[in-house]
């Protein structure tokens, strides 16, 4: 959401950022899951037990076209869901411009949305809590730009509220389309759980680093916590830090299509 990435300045990334945070805090409309319920407002919401489904159309301002996501169903933590894209640059954007992040939440998003004691966050980086996710998606259509990513958001403190500004952010990229890039420089690369990834490393106020992976998947079994110890290893990550919230979807810069996720499921502990 906030994050995501028209090039500024660290200081208008910043303003951006709070802008849209307060833009979605008043915006929420929340549907319960139960049969499909689609969704095509800006951020709204669709609950699903521990998780929600946010519409997240932070960069709309840059853009035409339109956004919905739906629910398919639940059972026990794993969940399918869905979001259908239609973006292409307006008179304010270009093609370097993120239109939109539709994407599932487990844990705090600019606040908490669901019960905080159902999510198991936040968790010390440095406490090891293994923190098992998998996820199965399909792509369709005219993908146009884009990538399918984790976004994971860290705090100095295990009592963020939505004020917070987060200290650091980390992506875990397993596509991307049409020459979507990561924000910053290449730092270097690593195997984790089985691939490759090149690690990239840039501020916005708060620093992101991101792990591309090096050949495009649209399965993944990981461990959150081999990536961010990858970081704590080369320094860039402090073991104090709270990992707060965990996101997963589909960062549209243009393009028409639909992205299906299959199964999802994040289990901590």
């Amino acid at each position: 959401m906030q994050h995501r990435r028209p090039r500024l300045s660290k200081k208008a990334n910043a303003l951006a950022a709070a802008s849209v945070a307060l833009t979605a805090l008043a915006g929420v409309t929340v549907a319960q899951a139960g049969g499909t319920s689609k969704r095509c407002g800006a951020f709204d919401t669709v609950t699903l037990g521990k998780y929600y489904v946010n519409n997240n159309l932070w960069g709309q301002d840059k853009a035409t076209g339109s956004q919905c996501v739906w629910d398919d169903s639940r059972s026990g933590s794993a969940i399918s869901w869905g979001t259908s894209i239609s973006r292409a640059n307006n008179g304010k954007g270009a093609d370097a411009d993120v239109k939109s992040y539709a994407s599932t939440v487990l844990g705090r998003h600019w606040g908490w949305k669901v019960d905080k004691a159902t999510t198991g966050l936040p968790i010390r980086v440095g406490d090891r809590k293994p923190v098992k996710t998998s996820w199965d998606f399909s792509l369709s259509g005219n993908p146009g730009t884009l990538d399918v990513a984790y976004d994971l958001w860290l705090h100095a403190k295990n009592t963020a509220g939505w004020a917070d500004q987060p200290t650091d952010e980390i992506m875990i990229r397993l596509d991307r389309q049409g020459g979507a890039g990561p924000l910053g420089t290449k730092y270097g690369s690593v195997s984790l759980d089985g691939t490759m990834w090149d690690i990239y490393q840039g501020n916005i106020g708060w620093n992101v680093y991101s792990f591309v992976r090096t050949a495009n998947t649209t399965k993944a079994t990981l461990n959150i916590d081999d990536f961010t110890q990858a970081l704590v290893r080369r320094k860039l990550l402090s073991n104090d830090k709270y990992l707060s919230g965990i996101e997963s979807g589909t960062e549209v810069l243009k393009g028409s299509g639909r992205l299906d996720t299959k199964t999802y499921s994040v289990d901590i502990g």
